[in-house]
């Protein structure tokens, strides 16, 4: 058997807001809301690949979300890093400082992070090797 990402959920508390950030800093478009009475499911997705990221938005929720002290994170990869970090920057969403890792000398990774107005990292690196 052989498993197909297809998508990852985070919980957010103010769709049009969510949804507004992930079109700006990733180009992601809703491609289907399914409205519950208690909860709506937002599919987010762009042309780039097929995996989506689910908001959802329980609308009983007031407060923000306790995100706890993991270190979980949704990435994506661009061709440009410092293209993608300074129209981030010019459009307000406040990038992160870009990171070249390279321990040792050798670059492992060039990325930043941006943080979602939940509170969710996300990471951008630069497309090349395993990030493609």
């Amino acid at each position: 058997m052989t498993a197909k990402a297809i998508h990852s959920c985070i919980r957010v508390l103010e769709e049009a807001r969510s949804v507004a950030f992930y079109q700006a800093a990733f180009g992601l478009d809703v491609a289907e809301k399914l409205d519950f009475p208690e909860f709506a499911l937002i599919y987010l997705s762009n042309p780039e690949s097929a995996f989506e990221l689910e908001l959802t938005v329980n609308k009983s929720t007031t407060e923000p979300y306790d995100l706890g002290n993991g270190y979980g994170h949704f990435a994506v990869s661009v061709k440009d890093l410092d293209e993608e970090h300074a129209r981030m920057e010019a459009a307000g969403l406040n990038p992160g400082k870009i990171v070249d890792f390279a321990p040792a000398g050798t670059r492992v990774a060039k990325f930043f992070f941006i943080t979602d107005p939940d509170g969710y990292k996300i990471e951008v690196i630069e497309r090349g090797g395993r990030f493609l």
